[in-house]
């Protein structure tokens, strides 16, 4: 077995990976990676997606890369294909991190590399993480069937409007992004929410971008303050499969808290869902986020999944 420079391949090479990484994804997730996976593979073809390829006999098995975000790396995948069968499929990922957190790490101007690995079960590929000085902070990937619920009430506010998500929402919402996760816990996962900017790309990346699904301005919502008119509050959802939403954006601005808008913003796309018969909804939270997880928990979201997401700086 070798590792190789990603850049040495071709999509022909990687695409029976990627098909049987879709089918994990299907499995573990409900998730349609399918267009992710067309990406990485145009990105692949242009040469221009940084990253590790583990090859035996000439055939790609396993695989990861990074993107660099200015003075940031970002670990975007990791994935050796029949995992849970190869004797030493755990080894062959661990290599593979370590060729890519050494890349990171020693690549100048990089002084912060983050990760998350949804797909991995926590702990499981820790160690080159924990062994060259990253932060662990366990997620919960939690999943809410309409099937076994009722539908939820949206309680209403006197002082506060839920509407549907509009284009002129962008940059107030990036505002509101900025302010709510100033000193929170996600803020030391990702540090696009430190800054205005930062939020901007976030949201960039959510709205214009299929990495995490296709932004769905239907089930997505905004809480404004009836009297002064700004914007509060935000969910922002996504479709991850034709017929499952995932939420990639819920928070109110601290001084609103603890009035149930959270809740209402859910329930709102919650109900727009299932009126458009999906059957699902899932989002991702930090276990750290005792608040948000038991919020979760009442509105009968089940924790599916434990992943980590990995942070260092340097």
């Amino acid at each position: 077995m070798e590792i190789l420079d990603l850049r040495h391949f071709s999509s022909l090479d990687l695409r029976p990976l990627l098909d049987d990484e879709t089918q994990l994804w299907s499995r573990l997730l409900s998730w349609d990676y399918t267009s992710s996976a067309e990406m990485i593979l145009r990105y692949v073809d242009a040469k221009i997606l940084p990253g590790y390829a583990a090859v035996d006999r000439g055939r790609v098995f396993g695989y990861s890369f990074f993107v660099y975000e200015g003075s940031k790396g970002v670990i975007g995948d990791l994935y050796v294909t029949n995992g849970t069968r190869l004797p030493d499929a755990r080894k062959v990922e661990i290599n593979l991190l370590t060729h890519v957190i050494e890349t990171l790490q020693q690549s100048p101007g990089i002084h912060r590399v983050e990760a998350q690995l949804l797909a991995h079960d926590a702990n499981v590929v820790s160690r080159p993480f924990l062994e060259t000085g990253f932060q662990r902070h366990p997620r919960l990937f939690m999943v809410l069937g309409f099937a076994k619920s009722t539908p939820p009430n949206i309680a209403t506010h006197a002082d506060v409007e839920i509407r549907p998500w509009a284009e002129a929402d962008y940059q107030p919402s990036a505002a509101v992004i900025t302010a709510a996760y100033r000193g929170h816990v996600d803020a030391q996962i990702n540090d696009q929410y430190h800054t205005l900017s930062g939020s901007l790309r976030f949201l960039n990346n959510i709205v214009r971008f299929p990495g995490c699904g296709v932004f769905d301005p239907e089930s997505s919502f905004v809480a404004i303050d009836r009297k002064s008119r700004s914007l509060i509050g935000l969910i922002l959802c996504s479709r991850v499969r034709h017929d499952v939403g995932h939420v990639t954006q819920v928070c109110v601005l601290p001084d609103y808290r603890g009035r149930g808008i959270g809740e209402s913003l859910l329930a709102a796309t919650e109900l727009n869902l299932r009126k458009r018969n999906f059957f699902m909804l899932s989002l991702t939270v930090t276990e750290a986020n005792a608040r948000a997880v038991a919020l979760y928990r009442r509105l009968n979201f089940d924790s599916k999944r434990v992943f980590d997401a990995f942070v260092w700086e340097g």
